[in-house]
């Protein structure tokens, strides 16, 4: 799947190993790099949703049209679609990495 990032400082931060453990500890930054690996190995947002441990699940009110995978409690990565429709998520083949941040719901 084609990757992109919502800023250059994010971009950055996902790119620098070092900076990504210093920022959220050796665990979680391994899972985050897993994650955007796996992303990336992926045809299509459907290959995800058939990894249980990612969890991927569609966001609701003011994040409605954003999808999210699980990295570790409370983390999760916040992806937003940019091709495909959000009903057939073997044409979503383009996405945009917008956040990694916590799941407050």
């Amino acid at each position: 799947m084609e990757i992109s990032f919502s800023s250059s400082k994010l971009q950055k931060l996902c790119e620098d190993h070092k900076q990504l453990k210093r920022v959220y500890g050796n665990l979680q930054s391994d899972r985050i790099i897993r994650r955007i690996n796996e992303l990336q190995a992926a045809e299509n947002l459907f290959d995800i949703s058939k990894l249980p441990q990612t969890r991927l699940h569609h966001l609701k009110n003011n994040l409605k049209g954003f999808w999210a995978v699980d990295i570790m409690q409370p983390y999760r990565v916040l992806v937003k679609p940019l091709n495909g429709s959000n009903e057939d998520l073997k044409s979503i083949t383009k996405i945009e990495i917008t956040e990694i941040g916590k799941d407050y719901h």
